[in-house]
């Protein structure tokens, strides 16, 4: 039996690791590197502990350590020694890999994605203090999933939100939380309709709502938009329901006029139909308070409203909500529990904490202040540099603009010279039926600092100029 050599290593007492798993570490790098070979016996734990200077007791553990893992066999009276290196077949070490290898890295802002808020801005500390807060005083709030419609002292913030903000009187037992407002599109589509049912859908509008529509087997029917918003669903059509932005038409701007709205609300009295207003982007208007939504206006009568988080607070965070009538409590905790809940509830009690110590009002007045500043920038860089291809409406309201474009131009032809040159912007022709009527760029503003518009804006002006 051969005798191995001292292993000659240092142990570092500064290290964090304790000095057995050092004795450990050492003799199995030895080990899967071929030094100790099968058959090698170890130093006596008690000359080895002497050499090291450490306690015999610390050696006895790393040699035990070493035998439970196979690295090492102990015979009484005869020591350890190395087992057979087939017997032990651990991986090379290998650096873990880094945030940029496993895509953890920020994700850079990309000039000029539409709808995308800055989280740069998101207040992060503000929010840890929420989280911590729960996890003090009421940690199985945040895992236990509780009711269908989800945390309830979330769904009281929202009802009290919405009150304020949107001139929407509800109560919490009305307010269901969504993964976003895409979810709550779908759940709505699910509950109120079947396959071959008919509904109404913006044009140009959300590309989402009109995938999944297809997806689902039903027949859409377009809603044109002029000056006073969409317009009502042709005679002699009858859909189930009419999907609306009323307080901020999506993508186009501007809100539904007064008059429109009424005219909405008794069409869907009359024909026992349903208006679902998708109102996500609502707070974010840049001169006097947001409008008061249709469903307020309509009393939560014949409209379901959809709000969300993802654009004034955290689009990570993946949540939104509806708000029922109460005729439409029970089909959609029907369709809750046939198709699942996808809303997270891990962070809903902490984000009803956050809503109510202030820290969420006061971050949506300081997004409102930058992202006015951002579109005034934007808008006057429109105004000098870009009024020879196009022209674009001022709504002084939501997270983007649309540049319309002269006949000489192409959107689809533009943006894919932008993309190719690392700067996005959406053709509107694409969120089009009529691909001929609508030829312009949707350009948002408010995910990006006014340097990194203005390189983004260099580079589009150079698309136009080169075409």
């Amino acid at each position: 039996m051969r005798h191995t050599p001292w292993l000659a290593f240092a142990i570092d007492r500064s290290a964090k690791t304790p000095v057995f798993e050092q004795i450990c570490a050492a003799v199995r790098d030895r080990t899967i590197s071929g030094e100790l070979t099968e058959g090698t016996r170890l130093p006596p734990t008690r000359a080895f502990a002497v050499e090291l200077g450490v306690s015999r007791s610390t050696v006895v553990t790393a040699y035990e350590q070493l035998v439970a893992e196979g690295y090492l066999s102990s015979l009484t009276g005869s020591g350890y020694t190395i087992c057979a290196t087939g017997q032990v077949e651990l991986p090379a070490h290998r650096t873990p890999p880094g945030p940029e290898q496993e895509g953890e890295q920020p994700r850079k802002p990309v000039p000029f994605e539409a709808s995308q808020p800055d989280m740069r801005l998101f207040p992060h500390r503000q929010w840890a203090k929420a989280v911590s807060r729960v996890c003090r005083t009421n940690p199985q709030s945040m895992l236990v999933s509780g009711a269908l419609f989800g945390n309830y002292k979330l769904r009281q913030a929202i009802a009290a939100h919405v009150a304020e903000w949107r001139g929407i009187q509800a109560s919490a037992h009305q307010i269901a939380i969504t993964a976003g407002s895409t979810d709550a599109l779908e759940i709505c589509m699910r509950a109120l309709t079947a396959k071959g049912d008919t509904i109404g859908l913006e044009d140009p509008g959300y590309m989402p709502a009109r995938s999944f529509a297809q997806a689902h087997g039903l027949s859409q029917i377009r809603l044109e938009i002029d000056g006073n918003g969409a317009r009502l669903p042709p005679d002699g059509t009858k859909p189930q329901l009419v999907m609306l932005t009323p307080s901020q038409q999506y993508p186009l701007g501007g809100a539904m006029s007064p008059g429109r709205r009424l005219e909405f609300i008794r069409w869907a009295k009359a024909n026992g139909t349903w208006i679902v207003e998708d109102d996500y982007d609502s707070e974010f208007r840049y001169a006097g308070r947001p409008i008061p939504a249709m469903a307020g206006f309509d009393r939560l009568n014949r409209t379901i409203y959809i709000g969300s988080f993802s654009k004034i607070f955290s689009n990570s965070l993946r949540l939104g909500y509806v708000i029922l009538p109460e005729t439409l409590l029970e089909p959609f905790r029907t369709t809750l529990m046939r198709f699942g809940i996808k809303a997270s509830y891990l962070p809903q009690q902490a984000l009803s904490e956050f809503m109510a110590s202030g820290e969420f009002y006061r971050h949506l007045r300081r997004v409102r202040r930058i992202y006015a500043e951002r579109r005034k920038y934007l808008i006057d860089r429109l105004t000098a540099d870009f009024s020879d291809v196009g022209t674009f409406q001022d709504h002084q309201a939501g997270m983007q603009i649309v540049l319309h474009l002269n006949d000489r131009w192409t959107d689809t032809v533009i943006a894919q010279r932008a993309a190719e040159k690392s700067v996005e912007v959406q053709a509107l022709s694409e969120m089009a039926s009529d691909k001929c009527a609508c030829n312009g760029l949707v350009l948002g503003f408010c995910g990006y600092q006014q340097e990194e518009m203005a390189a983004g804006l260099a580079v589009l002006r150079s698309c136009f100029d080169q075409a």
